[in-house]
């Protein structure tokens, strides 16, 4: 079996981490469908990220979601997986026959969706080191794959993903679902791009999702000095920067240009969620009883940084706490971090 550290990166195993805790919420309503995140992951003590996300995973599940850092990742991709699951299921309803996940990592959804994919087609595309090592603990936990998907290692540093699929008999010509989760921010411009332009040139009807950040939330990495942070919100973000470190976020999308940005590229913008924001948190965090998932977490570090706010507002000129507040709600706003999904723009001739 080949080394966990080379055939998964850090940030895909800390994400299925955050899945899998997600998918021990008991109520349905706000619980993370990936019940399959856990034992695709395998043994936590044989993986190589050292995070208090992977520390939750021998957590009773309430007692892991009280660690803001945990609950703040469990609440991200519990609004991810559900929001593609929920366009998954409307583009198998109109038509789509073909699956392709770019970046496929611990992907579950040919696994976890096989009724409603079972018409399909369903294509992962990853590194050839990933996909060995998908195929090892697929084998592990279910056996034997679904028939109707194929594995197309690839090194797209040396190959575009259309040469990659078009030898496991990939056809862009029919109605396409394409799944792009964890990609975008870790991908140069232009390659990216060409990559959208390649889902673009797809069959009428055809859709992508995919996540990303904004162009601001880049540059603030960039040129962020954790050193600089106050106290409390260091260590978070120290691990944070070294699960990047050799896997670094270099694209995002300049806020408010998102539609003209997939517009660029040959796609139409038809939807778009701030992750994180009130309506992801209705839609996809609030349980059946009104209650909402890591809530408690969240109001302790709210509770935490008014604290922090009122101790610095003591030396603070009349007026002057109102225009910082607005100023980090505003910064708030340029670092948002974004789920859309796009269809290819039907052609007239």
């Amino acid at each position: 079996m080949p080394d966990v550290e080379h055939a998964l990166s850090k940030t895909a195993i800390w994400v299925a981490a955050a899945r899998a805790v997600g998918a021990r919420e008991p109520d349905s309503q706000a619980r993370n469908p990936d019940h399959l995140a856990e034992a695709l992951l395998g043994d936590p003590a044989q993986l190589v990220v050292r995070h208090p996300m992977i520390d939750a995973l021998n957590l009773p599940y309430e007692v892991a979601m009280q660690d803001f850092e945990v609950s703040g990742m469990v609440r991200s991709m519990t609004i991810r997986t559900r929001f593609i699951d929920e366009a998954l299921q409307r583009a198998v309803a109109a038509g789509a026959v073909q699956v392709l996940v770019i970046g496929a990592g611990l992907d579950s959804h040919a696994y976890r969706c096989t009724a409603l994919l079972v018409g399909a087609r369903i294509f992962e595309l990853d590194r050839p080191a990933t996909l060995q090592h998908k195929q090892q603990r697929v084998a592990a936990v279910l056996g034997t794959p679904p028939a109707n998907l194929v594995y197309v290692p690839a090194d797209l540093q040396h190959e575009t993903p259309a040469t990659a699929l078009a030898r496991h008999g990939y056809d862009p010509a029919l109605r396409t679902f394409v799944i792009m989760e964890g990609v975008s921010m870790y991908v140069p411009a232009e390659a990216l791009q060409a990559t959208l332009r390649f889902v673009a040139a797809h069959a009428p009807g055809s859709r992508i999702v995919f996540d990303f950040c904004t162009q601001a939330m880049i540059e603030g990495l960039r040129r962020m000095n954790v050193q600089a942070l106050p106290p409390a919100a260091r260590p978070s973000m120290e691990r944070f920067v070294e699960l990047i470190r050799d896997e670094p976020w270099v694209f995002g999308i300049p806020l408010d240009s998102e539609r003209e940005f997939m517009a660029g590229v040959g796609l139409e913008l038809c939807e778009m969620l701030t992750i994180g924001g009130p309506e992801s948190v209705t839609r996809y965090l609030t349980r059946a009883d009104g209650t909402v998932i890591g809530a408690e977490s969240m109001a302790r570090a709210d509770a935490l940084r008014e604290a922090a706010m009122a101790r610095a507002a003591e030396a603070m000129a009349p007026g002057q706490r109102e225009k910082i507040e607005a100023v980090i709600r505003e910064q708030a706003r340029h670092n948002a971090y974004r789920i859309a999904e796009a269809a290819v723009v039907t052609r007239t001739h």
